[in-house]
């Protein structure tokens, strides 16, 4: 048995391990990060952020709830946990700041607050792998869409309570920003993603926009996910609103070779799980060891599908079932113990680890909550603007 092999054995045999209590108020589950350890040891937290427009954590091992932090009326987009902090969380908000808690301290106020400018409504943001840089990314206002940057130094140690920013970039996307992600170990290179189809590079150590855009590429429709893959993340890919999937290797851009390693424009008619449908995608996860990158998607029931890529085509590898009872929209791989956490619109926060045995199923028959907690996501269907460099 290969190595990859092993790896799609291992995805296809995951189970449920814990499931968390459903609180008082439910709300759709809408990202997921746990906390980066220091060496030799393991994930302590796991922060979600929710349609209730607050960032809810929670015990990495017991998926018991330790605390929930809000910022209304501002709608809370996204969450991270530092990588070099693992107390430190973050979450974008559409009041035109980030905003970071310490969940060491029983105080709701956040220990630090990134301002924007006054028209800025965010929707997207990272942080770099050394914890220096933070990038948010705006709604389109009038004619303008911004990337926003700023000095994230001093965070941890809580020097200065309010951050005005280092400057943005505005000439490279022309419409709403909905994914930002810096790259797993080169902390200058980042990527976005936008309704204009559009996703572009960047090395934020040049000296000015135009320098520091590295690439675009077309995805042809609205991007609702990227990520980085390949050895060494020279690779990027990104899962559209309409469900398809673009991969690209950017270490092909000066060469001959080919840049587009994968093109599916519909992944729902592309691959067909056995007794199953696929009804969306959620987005992606490189797994290092393997060297494989997989897509996760899933069914308006809660089933869970997960599928391998590759430059000939996609591949179903397994199916994760009697876990949720409504779409999923979130997940957050670990690579250390292999583990998998998911969250839904019914509520529920799951955590998938291999040939795990659940001790008391406690799944309710249907948990899908009513329409009005749902997220503002614009599903774009007509003919997008985009422009090719």
């Amino acid at each position: 048995m290969t190595a990859v092999e092993k790896i799609e054995e291992q995805l296809a045999s995951l189970s449920i391990a814990k499931r968390s209590t459903l609180l008082e108020e439910p709300a759709y589950l809408l990202d997921i990060d746990v906390s980066k350890p220091a060496q030799s040891e393991s994930s302590r937290f796991v922060a979600v952020s929710c349609s209730n427009k607050s960032i809810r954590v929670y015990n990495r091992e017991t998926l018991s709830f330790l605390r929930e932090y809000n910022s209304h009326p501002g709608i809370l987009n996204g969450v991270r946990f530092a990588n070099t902090c693992d107390s430190i969380v973050f979450s974008a908000c559409s009041d035109g700041t980030v905003k970071c808690w310490d969940i060491r301290l029983a105080t709701q106020k956040a220990v630090q607050v990134f301002y924007g400018y006054p028209s800025n409504v965010f929707i997207s943001f990272d942080i770099s792998c050394s914890d220096i840089i933070l990038c948010a990314g705006t709604e389109k206002v009038e004619k303008d869409t911004f990337l926003v940057f700023w000095d994230a130094r001093g965070v941890a140690n809580c020097a200065s309570t309010s951050k005005e920013p280092l400057g943005v970039y505005s000439e490279s996307h022309n419409d709403d920003i909905t994914k930002i992600c810096f790259h797993p170990i080169e902390p200058s290179l980042v990527v976005s993603g936008s309704t204009d189809g559009l996703v572009n590079v960047f090395d934020i150590n040049k000296d000015n926009e135009d320098d520091a855009l590295l690439s675009t590429y077309n995805s042809e429709s609205s991007v609702s996910f990227i990520g980085w893959a390949g050895k060494d993340y020279k690779q990027v890919y990104c899962v559209t609103h309409d469900e398809g999937f673009c991969w690209w290797d950017i270490a092909q851009v000066d060469t001959e070779d080919p840049i587009t390693l994968l093109h599916v424009v519909d992944v729902r008619e592309a691959v067909r799980p056995e007794n199953d449908s696929l009804h969306y995608l959620v987005g992606g996860l490189y797994h290092e060891k393997a060297d494989k990158l997989f897509l996760i998607g899933g069914t308006s029931r809660g089933h869970i599908h997960l599928m391998s890529c590759s430059t000939d085509g996609l591949s179903p590898v397994g199916a994760l079932c009697g876990g949720h009872s409504a779409p999923v929209r979130s997940f957050c791989w670990n690579l250390p113990d292999e583990s998998l956490l998911t969250g839904g619109e019914d509520a529920q926060l799951l955590l998938w680890k291999p040939g795990a045995a659940e001790r008391a199923l406690a799944k309710k028959a249907s948990m899908k909550i009513a329409s009005s907690v749902q997220k503002r996501v614009r599903v774009h269907k007509s003919a997008l603007k985009s422009r090719k460099r």
